[in-house]
């Protein structure tokens, strides 16, 4: 095991670079961490310097308050780039957690149907399946058959074949129909990706709540459009108007 030494800063412990040299840690080695006497040094934008003693790269580092991170450790000489090195951890630490969140997750959900199914309950399969499909899942479809009506796997066989072609439109055949013991197995898959189809359902759901609340400021807009005209109309008639909450100050 490799000796652990304290930083002169405030005394934190850390790793010496015999850990780093042996895989250890996966952290770049930064500022007078680098052991090569010159580098090619990267500019903070990008710039190439050139190639330069590492005490003039540590100069340079320390005159623009930034760090010197080898970046390419293997290059002769090492590639170094002048850096704020915990800022650029930062943003890389946020755009893993974003990725992350972004990620799709792709479900697979499964729909049982058996050979001789009648017209009204497969509707009713089929309009699950179109479900999931739109939101972006894999459909595992099972036919399970049972007594005699396991030597007729042609019905099952024919059963997938026609919800397939069915549900055309939302998704594809990605493994074709096969036996597995007493069932029969086809596993349709989504032609929407996961997070496409979450965006437009979310993208549904805002027009939705928009047109509803445009539906309701009308509705408000026309009982007002009503009340002003029957107060007219008495107006007219020369009868009181009593006020009313909309039209009291």
């Amino acid at each position: 095991m490799g000796a652990i030494c304290v930083s002169p800063v405030g005394g934190r412990s850390y790793t010496t670079r015999r850990f780093q040299e042996e895989g250890i840690s996966t952290e770049p080695r930064i500022n007078d961490r680098i052991r090569a006497s010159e580098v090619r040094l990267v500019g903070p934008n990008g710039e190439q310097v050139g190639i330069v003693r590492i005490e003039d790269a540590l100069r340079l580092a320390a005159e623009a308050d930034l760090d010197l991170v080898e970046v390419a450790p293997g290059a002769r000489p090492p590639v170094t780039r002048l850096m704020d090195y915990g800022k650029f951890k930062y943003e890389s630490a946020m755009k893993e957690r974003a990725a992350r969140r972004n990620q799709s997750h792709v479900l697979i959900k499964e729909q049982k149907l058996r050979p001789k199914i009648d017209k009204h309950d497969y509707e009713t399969k089929k309009r699950n399946v179109e479900r999931f499909l739109a939101e972006g899942d894999k459909v595992k479809v099972t036919i399970m058959f049972r007594g005699r009506e396991q030597s007729r796997p042609e019905l099952g066989f024919r059963l997938l074949q026609r919800l397939a072609e069915d549900v055309t439109d939302l998704g594809f055949v990605e493994s074709s129909p096969k036996q597995d013991g007493r069932n029969m197995i086809m596993v349709l898959g989504p032609h929407k990706k996961k997070a496409d189809a979450k965006a437009e359902k979310e993208a549904a759901k805002v027009e939705r709540q928009a047109q509803r609340r445009a539906d309701e400021e009308a509705e408000k807009a026309e009982r007002a459009a009503g009340r002003a005209a029957a107060e007219a109309t008495k107006a007219d008639r020369g009868e009181v108007v009593r006020p009313t909450p909309d039209n009291e100050d």
